[in-house]
């Protein structure tokens, strides 16, 4: 097990290098740059601009250089924990990007957990009721669930929380709490306003892994060993969690190494219609301003948490199934 975590780790290492030069030659990709994006938007609002000025800070931050010796800049910055700066929002990206990381991975985390704690019981209920009024009940609603569009359900969701909760609608708190330190009234108001995200992001997540447990579990339970279970008269709840659940999870663990950037990047479009300071909104802005920093940076770290989330995967799949082997080699 040491030496296959060992080698994957060194794995990591071209992986990441490759990730990092398509990042940045995507990012790179769109004609001109952010300082031509601003002049275009000042020109647009009729703005005078300073050619000289522009001249300076596109000299100043390197974009006189060729691109190979930007992208090893970039690099050789992020290392020694210089992610850039950004140009839209004038302020460092660590700062950035950190002021509003807390906020994403809490609203993410609780989503999960709704997710899960949702999808295993009715998952469970619907294979070993299979095609009873409750199976047929619950997959309408998953089906529902997975037909409805996220941002439509979020602003109907919004229209009834300020209508019958007087909740005020967007953003993870109240307005006078913004930019004001952590403290227990502040934080009530974040748990208010998380209801709304959770179920809505929830929703589709939700009704997905509970058709996959249902067909997963309902495979398993063919299967002889159940069959055998039952006939030696071990409990029902225990014939089907002990072994049956456990290996239908195979699919649930191999999803970690989606979950961990989900949980950090969140879902832009609902964050956008809610108006939530979350991650997603700001990774979108930094792609339309081509604020190559900014975005370069969070792409990175979302394939950073891509290979170590499946790394993770690969040994929680061997440590729950022993059916699956590291070398992948055929057992005599």
């Amino acid at each position: 097990m040491l030496k296959y975590i060992f080698l994957r780790f060194v794995a990591m290492i071209p992986t990441l290098a490759i990730a990092s030069v398509l990042i940045f030659t995507i990012v790179e990709l769109p004609p001109g740059d952010f300082f031509e994006s601003y002049v275009a938007e000042l020109e647009a609002s009729g703005e005078t601009v300073d050619p000289k000025k522009i001249e300076f800070l596109r000299t100043e931050y390197g974009f006189d250089k060729p691109v190979w010796q930007r992208y090893f800049q970039w690099v050789w910055g992020m290392f020694h924990g210089d992610f850039g700066y950004s140009f839209e929002y004038e302020r460092p990206v660590s700062e950035l990007i950190g002021s509003r990381l807390f906020l994403t991975m809490l609203l993410s985390f609780v989503t999960i957990i709704f997710t899960w704690v949702v999808a295993f019981p009715i998952g469970i209920y619907s294979a070993t009721h299979k095609y009873s009024m409750g199976d047929y009940g619950f997959t309408f609603i998953g089906l529902l669930g997975l037909a409805t569009p996220n941002f439509l359900l979020a602003l109907v969701m919004m229209y009834f929380a300020k209508v019958w909760f007087g909740t005020s609608i967007g953003g993870l708190m109240d307005p006078q709490y913004i930019n004001e330190p952590m403290s227990l009234a502040k934080f009530g108001s974040i748990m208010e306003h998380m209801v709304i995200p959770v179920i809505v992001i929830g929703t589709a997540g939700t009704a997905a892994m509970i058709r996959r447990i249902r067909a997963n579990l309902l495979d398993e339970l063919k299967k002889q060993y159940v069959i055998t279970a039952r006939a030696k008269g071990v409990p029902p709840v225990r014939a089907v969690l002990k072994y049956p659940f456990r290996m239908s999870l195979n699919f649930f663990i191999a999803d970690i190494g989606n979950i961990l950037p989900a949980i950090v990047s969140g879902a832009e479009v609902v964050a956008i219609v809610l108006s939530l300071e979350t991650t997603g909104p700001l990774l979108i802005s930094a792609l339309q301003s081509q604020d190559m920093y900014l975005a370069g940076t969070f792409l990175m770290f979302l394939a950073v948490l891509t290979v170590i989330g499946v790394l993770i995967s690969d040994i929680a799949l061997v440590i729950l199934d022993p059916r699956i082997r590291l070398q992948g080699k055929a057992q005599k």
